[in-house]
C-alpha cells in the first residue's frame, strides 16, 4: 500500500492501489499551489486514501475554470498533501501530490500519462513526450 508524508511528517497517508497514472496540472492554480511550474498528481478514488497520521489543513479557492478546489496540507511546514474538486471529472476523486510519496512508494510512480492545461505550460518546459497533450482539463 503506497504511503506518504508531509515535508516534517507530522501528516501521513496511505492508499490502496498499485502504481496509477499521474497527470501533470500546469493551470495558474497547480503553478500557485507548488510554488513552481506544475503539480504532478496521482488521481486515487476519495474512499481508499486514509490519513493516518495528524490533520490536514484545508483551503477552499475557486479555481480559474469556475469550479472549487480544496488542497489539504500540513499546518506545520506547509506542505501541500492532497486535493479535492467540485468539477464533474474530479468526483470522489482525491489528487494526491506525488512529491509527498514515501520510500518504495516512489518508485511506482509511472510516467505521465497526460498533461493538462498545456496552454500555460512553462515557454521553456518540455513537453512529456508520452504523455497525452490537453489544453484544458479534458
Amino acid at each position: 500500500m503506497p504511503t506518504g508524508s508531509c515535508w516534517c511528517g507530522n501528516v501521513k497517508y496511505e492508499f490502496a492501489g498499485g502504481s496509477t497514472p499521474v497527470a501533470l496540472c500546469h493551470c495558474l492554480s497547480c503553478q500557485k499551489i507548488s510554488g513552481g511550474t506544475n503539480t504532478a498528481n496521482i488521481p486515487v478514488a476519495r474512499e481508499k486514501l486514509t490519513v493516518t497520521s495528524g490533520t490536514p489543513k484545508s483551503h477552499t479557492q475557486k479555481h480559474e475554470d469556475g469550479f472549487d478546489l480544496t488542497v489539504f496540507f500540513c499546518g506545520d511546514c506547509g506542505s501541500a498533501i492532497y486535493k479535492h474538486a467540485d468539477g464533474d471529472m474530479f468526483e470522489n476523486v482525491s489528487l494526491v501530490q506525488s512529491g509527498t510519496l514515501d520510500g518504495p512508494a516512489r518508485d511506482k510512480i509511472s510516467t505521465p500519462s497526460s498533461e493538462l492545461n498545456v496552454k500555460l505550460r512553462a515557454s521553456w518546459l518540455a513537453e512529456v513526450s508520452a504523455a497525452v497533450q490537453k489544453q484544458g482539463f479534458v
